[in-house]
């Protein structure tokens, strides 16, 4: 079963989503199906499950005030309140978005829905910007060793991410964040 978009707002009231959160998780999810439909339109071979993506964009922050159970970790949390609400393929997507995922090959973002709600969450703080932007910002948090590390470990990759994506819509990544904050998509 896959979540409404007004489903979705409802966990965020049900979870108490800070609104950063909820702002963030608009600007994913708008940028995630923008990427969707240009992916579709430039190549009719591809074939997205935007209603899915859409909800995953919504919801894959939603653990940000739940308590964790012990060892769990973000979005460990997150899964385990959508699978216990039914919204099983989207837990699995919402599963492969944190940055640490794609330093495994066995969590690393695969599929398009995996790649684009990855992707945009890169992509997005307060509003849509270029991966470089957004590193820098979290480089700019003082964070622990631990992760440095892994923001650093998983840099390279996250823009690999960005160049295919790029590539095959024929854009760099300036003139997408471009586009996004002008039409508001």
């Amino acid at each position: 079963m896959i979540p409404t978009a007004h489903e979705a707002k409802q966990l965020w009231e049900t979870y108490d989503l800070p609104e950063a959160k909820r702002v963030h998780s608009l600007w994913v999810s708008r940028l995630a199906v923008w990427f969707a439909r240009e992916l579709m339109r430039k190549d009719t071979s591809v074939r997205i499950a935007i209603p899915l993506l859409a909800a995953a964009a919504l919801v894959h922050d939603i653990d940000k005030s739940i308590p964790k159970l012990p060892g769990e970790r973000h979005p460990d949390t997150a899964v385990r309140v959508l699978l216990a609400a039914g919204y099983d393929e989207v837990a699995n997507l919402v599963r492969t978005h944190p940055l640490h995922t794609i330093l495994d090959r066995g969590t690393a973002p695969n599929t398009w829905e995996e790649k684009l709600l990855y992707l945009s969450d890169k992509m997005v703080k307060h509003t849509v910007m270029t991966v470089d932007e957004r590193f820098a910002l979290w480089r700019a948090e003082h964070l622990p060793p631990r992760a440095v590390a892994e923001l650093d470990a998983a840099y390279p990759l996250v823009k690999s991410l960005e160049r295919e994506i790029c590539t095959r819509l024929d854009m760099t990544p300036d003139t997408i964040v471009r586009v996004l904050q002008d039409t508001g998509n």
